[in-house]
């Protein structure tokens, strides 16, 4: 049945809008002014939509773009509003022209033109989208041709904007629950550095005009703020020189692989990052299987887009069992790198044909999981940071006026 946009307006004249479902305009008008409403504009709400999506595009035009890179916001917003002028029957280049007319991210503009132009050249939506692998993952091409084979490409962007949009709303989450940790590490950090630098060196001078055997204490600080301020500058080179060096040997396949076992090995954290490469996995295949690409080309597709070398192997590993005619949960179950809960999980789904909504309940129990080890986390990390910042900056003091007792001890003699 339709569903119709209306604005109208009561006896006293006020102004009354909303959207209702009819078999035509004809019989809402009726059923309105049955209601003693007077109907003034009546319209399907898929073409108010388009409208809205013009008019907004018209105005955001005159300002300028508001960054130059691609966000994963930006990727999302674009996945929702294709989805949205599709399924209300916009063609896809016309939709593209809307939403180019309307993108904050300059280099996104520039990308919806080339889609447009490769489109207009004979190509379809997912070879456009393969020209710009930088931009649109394998999970995006292999969707929208999903889409485009199916008939569906509209409610499979659409499956493909709720993925994305929760995976921003996920790391948005993550990222909030670490900043509060960063700015106390770089607080207290610069606190010290400052005490070092700044304030310990003054009361070295002052100390050595007196004739006196300062205490160790006193003594060990002004050591180590003599270090920190001649080599501080060669600290830090060192440090970026290291840096750099592990970044290189990280893009090694040998040295990524031994760089993410560590991760997943330290303790406390090792399961943490497990347990995020896992929630990944399985966001990705709930979508790709809910639109309907077969189990074997999501887990080549998830393959090539996990980014993490070991999950990456392991997927490898279960697709060629799989091949075999192996069910997906024996595979990886001896991979080792899924939990136990995970492996009776997907058997369950793989018996009752709804694996889509298994790993969709997998990827929620994670998401969960995730959220509630930040939170614990950061609530630890605070009072941590606290006593330990309170710890040094006390010795510190107390180094500093141990020396000024002596000395007035020395004066009331």
């Amino acid at each position: 049945m339709p569903r119709y946009y209306y604005v109208a307006r009561d006896r006293s004249g006020k102004k009354i809008t909303g959207v209702e479902d009819s078999v035509s305009k004809d019989d809402l008008v009726t059923w309105l002014q049955a209601k003693g409403l007077v109907v003034t504009d009546i319209q399907l709400d898929s073409e108010r939509e388009v409208r809205d999506f013009k008019t907004k595009s018209y105005y955001k035009s005159r300002f300028k773009f508001g960054h130059f890179g691609i966000t994963a916001r930006d990727l999302s917003l674009f996945c929702r509003q294709l989805a949205t002028l599709l399924g209300a029957g916009v063609t896809i280049l016309e939709a593209l022209g809307i939403i180019s007319k309307q993108v904050v991210s300059r280099r996104l503009y520039k990308v919806i033109t080339d889609l447009r132009k490769n489109m207009e050249a004979g190509l379809s939506l997912h070879e456009a989208m393969a020209k710009n692998r930088s931009v649109f993952s394998d999970l995006w091409v292999n969707l929208v041709e999903s889409g485009e084979a199916s008939g569906n490409l509209s409610v499979v962007l659409s499956r493909l904007a709720n993925y994305l949009e929760r995976d921003v709303q996920f790391r948005n989450k993550i990222v909030s629950a670490l900043i509060y940790p960063a700015i106390l590490m770089v607080i207290g950090v610069g606190a010290l550095i400052f005490l070092t630098v700044k304030i310990i060196p003054t009361f070295a001078n002052l100390f050595a005009g007196f004739n006196i055997q300062l205490p160790l204490l006193t003594r060990l600080l002004i050591i180590a703020s003599s270090i920190i301020r001649h080599y501080m500058l060669f600290f830090f080179a060192v440090v970026a020189v290291a840096v750099f060096l592990i970044k290189k040997y990280i893009k090694l396949p040998e040295g990524r692989r031994r760089y993410e076992n560590f991760l997943f090995n330290l303790p406390v954290f090792g399961e943490f990052f497990r347990t995020l490469v896992v929630e990944r996995f399985s966001s990705e295949m709930s979508t790709l299987i809910e639109s309907g690409v077969p189990i074997l080309y999501a887990l080549e597709i998830s393959e090539r887009s996990v980014d993490n070398l070991v999950m990456a192997e392991v997927i490898r590993g279960v697709k060629e069992q799989v091949r075999q005619g192996r069910s997906l949960s024996i595979p990886m179950e001896k991979s080792g790198l899924f939990e136990p809960m995970v492996i009776q999980m997907v058997s369950i789904g793989e018996e009752v044909g709804d694996l889509s909504g298994m790993f969709k309940k997998i990827n929620s129990f994670y998401q969960e999981y995730i959220e509630t080890f930040l939170n614990r986390f950061t609530s630890m990390f605070e009072p941590f940071m606290l006593v330990f910042m309170g710890v040094v900056i006390g010795m510190m003091v107390i180094g500093m006026f141990l020396p000024i007792f002596q000395i007035s001890r020395i004066g009331m003699r």
